[in-house]
């Protein structure tokens, strides 16, 4: 997954940048397409995958604030 994720990265970099280098140089709407489906696979593919690969066995409860969670904040902040 991990190699997925980094060829997908480059590939939708590409892509933005081959649409704005058609857009400037050829002037056609062939670069706004580019750069619209770049963008669109970069939103829709890319960054669920990516966000999946980041999560991959964390768990959510460490990161939200929860009473548990509060009361050990306050035992740090109280350390200090």
């Amino acid at each position: 997954m991990k190699i997925l994720v980094k060829i997908l990265s480059y590939l939708v970099f590409f892509g933005i940048f081959t649409g704005i280098f058609f857009k400037e140089i050829i002037g056609d709407q062939v670069g706004d397409i580019i750069i619209g489906v770049s963008v669109l696979t970069g939103t829709c593919i890319f960054m669920p995958l990516f966000l999946a690969h980041r999560w991959k066995g964390k768990k959510l409860k460490d990161y939200t604030l929860s009473e548990e969670n509060i009361r050990k904040m306050r035992e740090k902040a109280d350390e200090f």
